[in-house]
C-alpha cells in the first residue's frame, strides 16, 4: 500500500476519535448540561447526520479543488469546531459543533476514500478501504478508551482540547504527503454521477451497508451506561471495554480487508448471523461482568468485519461515480451512525430498560439479513469491479 494512504489513515485517526469519543463521555456531559443521558446520547446523531448530509455537498464541492487543499481546509474547521466546543457552556452550541464538525469530517472522508481508491489498482479498493478504516478502528482503541479515560479524570472538555491538537500534525501530513491534484472534471458530470443512485446493486448495498453499521452504533452509543449500570462495573472499565471493542473492530476490518474484493458473498453470508446471533447473546448476559468485554471485542470484530466488506461493495457499485463514490460509502456510514442510536434512545425512553440499545442492534442485523436473502445476488463481485471509481 502506498504511503499517502497511510497519511490519510493518520487524519481519519484524529477524526474517528471525535466521531466515536462521546461513547465514554455520555455520562458527563449529560451531567454537566442538566440534560438526560438519552439527550446527551443524540450528541452521537447529531454528528452522524453532519456526516451524511455533509458527505454530498462537500464532495461536489470539492470536485474541483486540490485534494491536499480540500483536505487540509477541511481539517482547519474540524479543528475549529473542536475549540468552540469546549469552551461553550450552552447545550445547543455544542450540539451545533457536532454538526459543523460532521460537515468537515464528511466532506475530508469523501474525498480521502475516493483519493484512496485511486491510489491503489483497481481490484484492490477493499484493501485500501482497509487500511482507512484501520485509522478509525486505532481510534477506537486508543483514541476512544483515551478520551473517556481523560474525561474522568480531567473532565470531557479535555478530550476536545486533545482532538483539536490531534489535528495538527494530521494537517501537516496531508500537506506534505498528498498530491496536489484536482479530485475531478467540473460540476457538468456532477448529474450522470447523481443517476447511479437509481442502480439498484448500490441501493441495496448502500442500505446494507447503513443497517449493519446502526446497529453497530446502537448499542456502541450507549456503552458507558451499560458497563456501570448493567454489568455494575466501575467507571474506570469503560475505557477498557471500549478498547476492547475496538480492538475487535481493528481485527474485523483488517481480516475482512483481505476478503472483501473477491469473497464479499461469503463475508456477509458467515458473518452476518453470527452478528446477530452476538447481539442475542450480549444482551442475555450483558449484567455478567466477566462477559461483557468478551462480548465487546467479538462484536467489534463481527460488526466492522460485515460492515466494511459492505461499504467496500459500495466503492465498487459505483465505479461509474469517480469524484462522489466516496461520499456514497459515506452516507451510507452515517445513515447508521445517526439512525441506531437515536432508535436506542428512544428505547431508553419508552420503558424497554437499559438494553434496549443491544436489542436494537439485534433487529437492525435481523433485518439486513432478511434483505441479504431478498437481494443475495447483488453482494456478488459484478463484472464493473475492475473500473476504478
Amino acid at each position: 500500500m502506498p504511503l499517502p494512504l497511510y497519511l490519510l489513515a493518520v487524519a481519519v485517526f484524529a477524526m474517528g476519535t471525535s466521531e466515536f469519543m462521546l461513547a465514554g463521555l455520555v455520562p458527563e456531559i449529560a451531567a454537566d448540561f442538566g440534560v438526560s443521558v438519552a439527550t446527551a446520547g443524540l450528541l452521537t446523531s447529531a454528528f452522524a447526520i453532519g456526516m451524511v448530509v455533509g458527505a454530498p455537498l462537500m464532495a461536489a464541492l470539492a470536485r474541483t479543488w486540490s485534494r491536499r487543499i480540500s483536505l487540509s481546509g477541511f481539517l482547519v474547521t474540524f479543528l475549529v469546531a473542536h475549540v468552540v466546543g469546549a469552551l461553550t457552556d450552552s447545550f445547543p452550541v455544542l450540539f451545533a459543533t457536532r454538526v459543523v464538525a460532521a460537515f468537515a469530517n464528511a466532506g475530508f472522508l469523501a474525498v480521502a476514500l475516493t483519493a484512496a481508491a485511486d491510489l491503489v489498482p483497481a481490484d484492490r479498493k477493499g484493501r485500501a478501504l482497509s487500511v482507512l478504516l484501520a485509522g478509525t478502528t486505532v481510534a477506537t482503541v486508543v483514541g476512544v478508551p483515551g478520551g473517556a479515560l481523560l474525561g474522568t479524570l480531567v473532565g470531557w472538555r479535555a478530550t476536545f482540547w486533545a482532538v483539536a491538537l490531534l489535528c495538527l500534525p494530521a494537517a501537516l501530513a496531508v500537506v506534505r504527503g498528498i498530491p496536489g491534484a484536482t479530485g475531478g472534471p467540473g460540476g457538468a458530470f456532477l448529474r450522470p454521477e447523481l443517476t447511479q443512485l437509481r442502480r439498484p446493486r448500490l441501493v441495496v448495498v448502500l442500505l446494507l451497508g447503513a443497517l449493519v453499521n446502526a446497529a453497530t452504533f446502537a448499542t456502541f452509543a450507549f456503552l458507558a451506561p451499560i458497563v456501570t449500570d448493567v454489568a455494575r462495573l466501575g467507571p474506570l472499565w469503560i475505557p477498557v471495554v471500549l478498547a476492547l471493542f475496538g480492538l475487535g473492530c481493528f481485527v474485523g476490518v483488517t481480516v475482512a480487508g483481505r476478503l472483501s474484493d473477491r469473497h464479499p458473498g461469503a463475508v456477509v453470508a458467515v458473518g452476518g448471523p453470527l452478528l446477530l446471533a452476538g447481539w442475542l447473546v450480549f444482551g442475555l448476559t450483558a449484567g455478567a461482568p466477566v462477559a461483557l468485554p468478551v462480548l465487546a471485542f467479538v462484536q467489534g470484530a463481527l460488526s466492522f468485519a460485515v460492515g466494511g466488506t459492505l461499504i467496500t461493495r459500495v466503492l465498487y457499485e459505483a465505479a461509474d461515480a469517480p469524484t462522489m463514490a466516496g461520499s456514497y460509502a459515506t452516507a451510507a456510514l452515517n445513515v447508521g451512525a445517526a439512525a441506531g442510536p437515536a432508535i436506542a434512545a428512544a428505547t431508553l425512553t419508552a420503558g424497554v430498560g437499559q438494553l434496549g440499545p443491544v436489542w436494537t442492534s439485534g433487529s437492525l442485523v435481523a433485518l439486513a439479513l432478511v434483505v441479504v436473502l431478498r437481494f443475495r445476488r447483488f453482494l456478488r463481485p459484478g463484472s464493473d469491479d475492475g473500473r476504478r471509481p
